[in-house]
């Protein structure tokens, strides 16, 4: 197995290193076959000499000196022999100096790779064995059980927290993942997680430099008049530096990817792929290949900053309309290559930071009901792509003064919400949007019968499996999900939940979430971070407010689904007549609901009400 994985790093290295070693080649080359001509033409001129020397001496004196001509001669092949040698003692030094430096490259390469691989086989057999010895233990009361399970989980965690941030790279990537799934793990993975949200190994400002110097074909400065060497953040696959563009004096944001990564990837997800398919044979009942897979599809596309590019300009030039609902700010790309971007340099507060928005005057209440209207649009929008990062620590929040916030008579939000990380979008199948828009009307309006219609439709739900889905979807109990959703999520509630996943429901939830589509599981993991930011903001709306704004947007999705099979009827015929009053009354009903509640907020910030 470790021979395979060398092999393959060692293959992937030589991939990675290929336009390098070949221009060190080139350059040797050219060197070598420098010096010859310069040997050659000293030679030459050395010979040309002799001649002219031999020519103009006297015919008597030369045949009467055979001897002498005799010597000439031994001197003559010594000397061009000692030339020769001395080529090949130089070809040979270089040739074994070159030679001597790739295969001590070759040996750090195969020490590292050995390490990396030993971390994650040494910490992936000793979670297995902690989990093996605990879960096969007989306890005396069900108390003492959790108890056990709590820590070994905690323990496994920690350790495996360990080596993700050894290794970086992916395995960081993969931490931010693990982090976001509470709808899915048990806490003590996701609290020990939630670090690699924004703490991150960090490149040094001289390979920062190398591969800037690579790519580029130029030095910093020459492009920068200032560029800070401590990086204003770090995440999985890149760092951001500040700095300033010497052609405009702007101030920018400058995205650099890891300069390690490009070596280490293939092996990273060799092992990766290797793990969970150990998890999945010595624990079948919990399925992990799903998170390998979507890792697998989607690393190599976010290592493209080009992509990232477009989708950030694609995203800004939808949204820039939409201000005044989302209060969205995008940072402008200036330019990319694919492992540099260069972006406006804008900065804000975290979403979470209560005191800094009480502190600037932002409403709690507004960021979260703006934070609704971003990822809803997305998620139901048709042509608009859906942020496949959306955790706390690519959101920001900004105050603005009153010359940016517009004349007084149009004024909007008094904060921006800016949004990072571009690097990876998807888009939500059209008839997967309808199903599952569908599927939250019935939600909302407690239609039990149509919740588990459109679930099987949108995501493969059979009704055994819909009571736990319906859990897991929401973030609610089932009895709650199926009648009263629109109540805020009590301590009690949140405990009983946490509480039915550890006692036995979390196998049964890994395998119902294995067999959902991808796009199903990031609609879930946008679900749970407006959730959670909404719980963080401890706003005074409760979740009313946010489901009144989805299913504003689901009854908009389903309103232009029945239009569309309308228009296939003549327009004089009383069945389409009848039918867009109806599709139209439908749609007017949620959007008065959401007025209302529009207008209720607008008295309740003018006159300084608290909402329960």
């Amino acid at each position: 197995m470790f021979r395979s994985l060398l092999w393959t790093s060692r293959k992937t290295r030589l991939f990675c290193d290929a336009h390098q070693t070949a221009q060190s080649c080139r350059l040797k080359q050219h060197r070598s076959r420098r010096t010859l001509h310069i040997q050659s033409q000293h030679q030459t001129s050395t010979n040309e000499s002799n001649l002219r020397w031999r020519k103009t001496t006297k015919d008597a004196s030369w045949h009467s000196n055979g001897g002498e001509r005799l010597k000439e001669r031994v001197v003559l092949k010594s000397a061009t022999g000692k030339a020769i040698a001395t080529l090949s003692l130089a070809g040979a030094t270089g040739a074994g100096s070159y030679f001597y430096n790739e295969l001590e490259d070759m040996f750090n390469h195969a020490v590292m790779v050995s390490e990396r691989s030993t971390r994650i086989v040494v910490a992936a057999a000793k979670c297995f064995d902690d989990y093996r010895i605990v879960l096969g233990k007989n306890f005396d009361t069900e108390e003492e059980r959790q108890k056990a399970l709590s820590e070994c989980h905690k323990r496994c965690a920690e350790r495996t927290y360990t080596v993700l941030e050894a290794n970086a790279g992916i395995y960081i990537k993969m931490g931010q993942h693990l982090s976001a799934m509470t709808y899915l793990l048990p806490p003590e993975w996701t609290t020990t997680f939630i670090p690699f949200q924004d703490q991150c190994p960090v490149s040094s400002i001289e390979s920062v430099r190398e591969l800037f110097l690579n790519d580029m074909g130029v030095e910093l400065e020459e492009i920068f008049s200032e560029f800070d060497p401590v990086p204003l953040g770090t995440a999985s696959l890149a760092q951001v530096h500040k700095a300033r563009l010497r052609e405009t004096g702007e101030e920018v944001a400058v995205k650099i990817q890891h300069p390690a990564l490009a070596e280490f990837i293939p092996l990273d997800l060799k092992l990766t792929n290797l793990v969970f398919s150990a998890i999945d044979r010595f624990f079948p009942e919990y399925p992990m290949m799903w998170l390998y897979h979507e890792l697998d599809s989607s690393i190599f596309v976010e290592l493209d900053f080009t992509k990232e590019a477009q989708y950030a300009t694609e995203t800004q030039a939808y949204f820039r309309d939409k201000k005044g609902r989302t209060a969205l700010r995008i940072p402008t790309v200036k330019w990319a290559k694919p492992r540099i971007l260069v972006m406006e340099f804008i900065t804000g507060a975290r979403p979470y930071d209560i005191k800094f928005l009480d502190a600037h005057n932002i409403s709690r209440n507004e960021v979260s009901i703006c934070l609704s209207h971003i990822f809803n649009t997305m998620i139901f929008t048709p042509g608009v792509r859906v942020h496949c990062d959306p955790h706390a620590g690519n959101l920001a929040i900004r105050p603005l003064s009153s010359r940016e916030r517009g004349p007084w008579y149009n004024r909007g939000h008094n904060f921006e919400i800016i949004l990072y990380d571009h690097g990876l979008y998807r888009e939500v199948p059209l008839d997967l949007r309808r199903s599952y828009s569908k599927f939250w009307l019935s939600v909302i309006d407690s239609d039990e019968a149509g919740m588990r219609k459109y679930a099987k439709e949108f995501a493969g739900i059979s009704d055994d499996q819909f009571p736990l889905f319906a859990s897991a979807i929401t973030g609610r109990d089932f009895q709650t999900a199926k009648s009263s959703i629109m109540t805020r999520r009590s301590k009690e509630e949140t405990k009983k939940l946490a509480s039915a996943l550890q006692g036995g429901l979390m196998p049964n939830l890994i395998q119902l979430l294995s067999g959902v589509p991808p796009i199903v599981l990031l609609i879930l993991k946008t679900n749970d971070l407006t959730r959670a930011l909404d719980e963080c903001l401890e706003t005074t709306l409760g979740p009313e407010r946010t489901f009144l704004i989805m299913a504003n947007y689901c009854a908009r999705t389903v309103y232009a689904e029945d239009r569309e099979k309308l228009r296939q009827t003549s327009i004089f015929n009383p069945k389409r007549i009848i039918g867009e009053f109806e599709a139209f009354w439908k749609y007017f009903k949620r959007q008065s609901k959401v007025k209302a509640f529009d207008i209720t907020l607008w008295f309740v910030n003018i006159l300084h009400i608290k909402m329960i």
